[in-house]
């Protein structure tokens, strides 16, 4: 018994000088066999020396002795983490042991039905963080994400760059295979059978798609809500999905009937007599003719010009059979945010889309619908960015004249620019704009109101769609920037007035003007000469 103790205590000392000898042994090995210098390589036998044979089989002795005591290393560390991962996963099943109500989307392979339901779970969690069912409170306009909308052929992009196109086809091929994706699976969705209708269903495809507006919140996924012509005039069918940096989900599938709803287009004004009578030709041929489910209301600001802007209104009426407007004039000071705030309040109807216009927008009848399909009571107001039209004299200079005002509006690099500084044309419901308190009237002049009450509708709880829209147009006309303004006012009015005269590369042309016409007489010289 003693001389067993004995042998078990000694037993650990006899492994550690044996671990000490085999290292030392190791640090000579590897001191007498690092390489020498260019001038001091080692010697290997010579071949017709007497011990070749025994040099060689020495040397392979050792490599061979080295790669066997390598082996036996990394073997006693893989068993050193396997041990400590086994240890590992004991803490991990405590933890989940003691926390059985914690989201658990670890895959267990054992249990296939458990992790897709974990899995599930976790994408229904994305879903609910994202801005999808509700809008959140933003402290400021930069914080809202904007869409960017899109059709079968083509995609409005707001970040355009130097390089990019305000409209373009999605040449980038995973942008192009992810939007055709998201169509593909919208049109496979409406056409799963819903076990309810006994009517043979209506086959859906991708020629029904009307447009798509998109967005990417970066850390919980991408929005997409997809328009598709409805089973009458004036319907559509509406297919909300959502990809949460996974596989797309179908968040909704429901039928949006638009055969009800009115706009109510509401416009402030004073003086501009000719850009009303422009403004009231787009209007009878898109919301009279094409629509028809429009209301017009003109609140006009002092006397000057006011009859001949009721004749041309009268006019149109009698003309068009079109007696759905409001003529309200006030005897005071212009105030964009007081003209639209009186015209909203004077409505007594039921519940109406208000549709905040200038009398230098352009509007077509496709822009009505995203009018009403973006904006729900109590749930969504609508923030289009429109195109703003480049001064047609200095894009057309080089023409004999200047094409009609239709031919001009084409959404191009060359002819305008995404006008998302301005916040001033918008759809909303009534209701929503009384319970948000309506503009700021202590605002006079150009400017201001309508961030004001944009930040209003960014600081509650409604979702604000913010895209570009292809449908509508700023007109060009020269901007005129009045002394009494404020100082923001005045410096935001010149800002507007440098974006909208021509863009970068047209600019440079007439900036340069002098030196292009020096070259080329030069040129012309220097040909002459030959």
């Amino acid at each position: 018994m003693m001389l067993r103790r004995g042998f078990i205590l000694f037993l650990p000392r006899l492994v550690g000088l044996l671990v000490v000898a085999c290292c030392s042994m190791s640090i000579v090995y590897m001191l007498a066999c690092t390489p020498k210098g260019d001038n001091q390589q080692l010697a290997l036998p010579r071949v017709h020396s007497p011990t070749v044979k025994e040099g060689y089989e020495a040397i392979l002795q050792e490599r061979e002795e080295q790669h066997r005591n390598y082996i036996i290393s990394l073997k006693k560390q893989i068993a050193q983490l396997k041990a400590e991962l086994q240890g590992r996963t004991e803490q991990l099943k405590n933890i989940q042991n003691n926390y059985p109500d914690s989201l658990d989307i670890q895959p267990d392979h054992s249990k296939p039905e458990k992790a897709q339901a974990n899995l599930l779970a976790f994408l229904r969690s994305q879903v609910d963080k994202a801005e999808v069912h509700r809008g959140v409170k933003l402290s400021t306009e930069y914080a809202a994400v904007p869409f960017e909308s899109f059709t079968l052929q083509k995609v409005y992009q707001l970040e355009t760059g130097l390089t990019r196109h305000p409209e373009e086809k999605p040449v980038r091929k995973d942008k192009r295979d992810e939007l055709v994706e998201v169509i593909e699976l919208a049109v496979g969705s409406l056409n799963k059978p819903d076990g309810v209708s006994r009517a043979k269903p209506r086959v859906y495809t991708a020629s029904d798609f009307v447009e798509g507006i998109y967005r990417t919140e970066k850390n919980k996924g991408t929005l997409y809500e997809l328009t598709f012509k409805g089973d009458a005039k004036h319907q559509f069918k509406k297919i909300v999905l959502f990809r949460p940096f996974g596989p797309v989900m179908k968040v909704k599938n429901e039928n949006v009937n638009m055969a009800d709803t009115l706009i109510n287009v509401i416009v402030p004004l004073a003086k501009r007599a000719s850009k009303f009578r422009q403004f009231m030709q787009n209007f009878r041929e898109m919301g009279i003719q094409q629509d028809g489910r429009i209301h017009l209301t003109v609140v006009y600001f002092g006397k000057e010009q006011m009859n001949e802007v009721k004749s041309i209104l009268e006019n149109t009426s009698k003309s068009a059979n079109f007696k759905n407007f409001t003529f309200i004039q006030l005897n005071e000071e212009f105030s964009r945010g007081k003209g639209l705030d009186v015209g909203a309040r004077f409505w007594k109807g039921n519940n109406v889309v208000l549709f905040f216009c200038d009398v230098d927008i352009y509007f077509t009848a496709e822009f009505l619908n995203s009018c009403r399909l973006n904006t729900q009571p109590g749930k969504k107001v609508f923030y289009p960015v429109l195109f703003s039209q480049y001064n047609p004299s200095i894009i057309y200079g080089h023409h004999d004249s200047i094409p009609s005002l239709e031919q001009q509006l084409i959404i191009k690099k060359e002819t305008g620019f995404w006008r998302d500084f301005g916040f001033g044309m918008t759809c909303q419901y009534r209701s929503d704009f009384i319970n948000i308190g309506g503009f700021d009237l202590d605002i006079k002049g150009w400017g201001g109101e309508d961030v004001h009450l944009y930040r209003k509708y960014l600081h509650s709880n409604l979702m604000v769609i913010r895209t570009p829209v292809r449908g509508l147009f700023h007109l060009w006309h020269e901007k005129q920037c009045l002394d009494e303004l404020t100082p923001e006012q005045y410096k935001m009015c010149m800002q507007s007035k440098a974006m909208n005269e021509a863009s970068h590369g047209q600019l440079g042309m007439l900036v340069f003007k002098q030196e292009i016409e020096t070259h080329l007489h030069r040129q012309k010289m220097s040909s002459k000469k030959t």
